[in-house]
């Protein structure tokens, strides 16, 4: 398929996107850009590969369902066989190793279901995979996509249970935030996934980190790009966030329930191809 193809599609699934279904960004009020200054640019993975990554495996070939996946009876298979990590990586991470030609497209995850659908269709006949930060209620309003992302290849982690500002909660309340997504996720995949995202905040706060760890999450993941999406500035101006700001091991921030998120998914993937850059699982970047 063409990228002219590919945008003429994307944008006819954005056309049909209820406007209600809108997310909210996760910096302070609503945004990142005060939280910009607070990331420590020295993050970083190191540490030798151990090999390939289980996580990224996915179907290759053929076209993507257009439709979510209908519940099955059938009991839940585990959500992935997750592949060990190198040592020494942070607790906090920002992005990948700068050697390589991979990056990762991460998106906090809640959105409505013909749209998430779509763009994670686009993704896949990209040969492209993500990683779905999920929100608990959207879990619970829409289980069946939980499945649908993985079935495609992709990640599915941990954004908090109700999206709130959870580096502002007391301890109490921020780790039923952690661990009510989590338990979502068990029920439906067999596991809790390997990745945790405050809600609300581009990086963790000691407190919830520590949380996190205790849930399951032994690292928090954070962002190296943000796409400013969640602000609606229209497809062009997320292309150009994106790609201008991309490099290898980049970790990019994006949203589901944003029109102008699907719209523009098409140019990126084709923006990282020229580059020779590749999308991956968060888990196939840093390993």
């Amino acid at each position: 398929m063409t990228f002219l193809h590919r945008r003429t599609v994307l944008r006819a699934a954005a056309g049909g996107a209820l406007a209600g279904a809108a997310a909210v960004g996760c910096g302070p009020s609503g945004g990142d850009t005060g939280a910009r200054a607070a990331a420590d640019p020295s993050v970083q993975a190191t540490g030798p590969p151990p090999g390939p990554s289980a996580a990224s495996k996915g179907p290759k070939g053929g076209r993507a369902s257009r439709l979510p996946a209908p519940p099955s009876s059938e009991p839940p298979s585990p959500s992935l066989s997750l592949a060990p990590l190198p040592p020494g990586l942070p607790a906090q991470i920002e992005h990948g190793p700068r050697t390589g030609k991979d990056v990762a497209l991460t998106f906090h995850g809640q959105g409505e279901p013909k749209q998430v659908t779509e763009l994670l269709g686009e993704a896949e006949r990209a040969g492209a995979r993500v990683t779905v930060l999920a929100v608990g209620t959207w879990l619970d309003a829409q289980p069946q996509l939980a499945r649908r992302v993985l079935d495609g290849g992709h990640e599915l982690g941990n954004h908090t249970m109700r999206h709130l500002d959870i580096c502002s909660m007391p301890a109490s309340a921020a780790s039923a935030e952690i661990t009510e997504c989590a338990e979502r996720l068990r029920r439906l995949t067999g596991g809790i996934g390997r990745w945790f995202r405050p809600s609300r905040a581009r990086r963790a706060t000691e407190q919830v980190a520590r949380l996190a760890r205790e849930a399951g999450y032994p690292h928090v993941l954070s962002y190296d790009v943000d796409s400013l999406d969640f602000t609606d500035p229209g497809p062009e101006a997320v292309r150009r966030a994106v790609l201008g700001a991309v490099r290898p091991g980049s970790v990019v921030s994006l949203h589901f329930g944003h029109a102008g998120t699907v719209a523009a998914l098409p140019a990126i993937l084709d923006g990282l191809h020229r580059r020779g850059l590749r999308a991956v699982t968060t888990t196939e970047l840093l390993t």
